[in-house]
């Protein structure tokens, strides 16, 4: 958990996909967040966390349902939604933020 504090402390955007192994849809984001890393590139961070095998910090910011995706900056949450989010979706909300 300190680990993960230290990391959406950060000054650049980072984008957390809140996912699980069982979750078909979860299965869909990876191309989605690969192409908004080619488009950023250090702009951004991205991290996948399982929800199965970070059950604290998915508790702690109430994950019920995957995916998740969250974008922190500077310990702030200044985005979250369910469900499968289109790239063009994600860097429109990201944009601001860099």
């Amino acid at each position: 958990m300190a680990n993960f504090n230290h990391i959406i402390n950060s000054n650049i955007p980072v984008l957390i996909d809140f996912s699980a192994e069982w979750c078909q849809p979860c299965r869909m984001m990876p191309p989605i967040l690969k192409e908004v890393k080619n488009q950023l590139g250090d702009k951004v961070r991205i991290i996948k966390i399982d929800v199965d095998r970070n059950t604290g910090v998915a508790r702690k910011y109430g994950i019920t349902s995957v995916p998740t995706l969250m974008i922190f900056k500077n310990g702030q949450v200044l985005f979250r939604q369910a469900g499968v989010i289109p790239a063009q979706q994600i860097l429109q909300v990201l944009q601001p933020h860099l």
